[in-house]
């Protein structure tokens, strides 16, 4: 294999952040796929309460990267890059910030919404809106939506890109954000 060019890497506290972020996701979506569909009458099980905390764990660890990411910026972009793919890194980062602050915030409105309690840690958080609330039954339905498609999609094409900069274009892109 080729020596991979010197390229500025994230730093600890950004790696962190970004693997605790994929570890909640993979959790989340195990909990998505096996909790039992949410219907009018659907009481709270374990499985949806945990899809609920772990979404309100990824709303907070996503508002840290953000702030993180406002204080510090990004690393300058892999020598040889082209322009277009740092471009394109940039808008598919930040749909997938967009969509991991979307995600729980409506996943947050549509329990509130159906009356279904958000229990964190003992506490319940306050509700977005009264109970069956007319013109907001759409949230449970968008957040569903934007989770198993556009989301699974941007992910994948992340992984993809990530792979094909280790495999193919062998320029240090993937190196940059593993851990060490």
């Amino acid at each position: 294999m080729p020596e991979i060019p010197k390229a500025t890497g994230y730093t600890g506290t950004a790696k962190l952040l970004h693997w605790l972020i994929v570890l909640l996701l993979i959790a989340q979506f195990i909990f998505a796929f096996t909790m039992p569909h949410i219907g009018r009458n659907t009481p709270v099980t374990t499985l949806i309460s945990l899809h609920f905390n772990f979404g309100m764990i990824i709303l907070a660890v996503v508002v840290m990267r953000l702030a993180r990411r406002a204080a510090h910026g990004e690393p300058t972009p892999c020598p040889g890059l082209p322009p277009w793919q740092a471009q394109s890194a940039r808008i598919i980062h930040w749909a997938l910030y967009a969509l991991l602050f979307v995600l729980p915030v409506l996943g947050w409105m549509n329990a509130s919404w159906r009356g279904m309690p958000m229990v964190m840690f003992g506490y319940e958080l306050p509700k977005l809106m009264p109970t069956r609330t007319p013109g907001w039954g759409w949230t449970g339905d968008a957040h569903t939506v934007l989770a198993c498609y556009l989301t699974l999609t941007l992910v994948a094409l992340h992984v993809a890109t990530a792979l094909y900069h280790y495999f193919v274009r062998r320029d240090g892109v993937l190196q940059r954000m593993l851990p060490g």
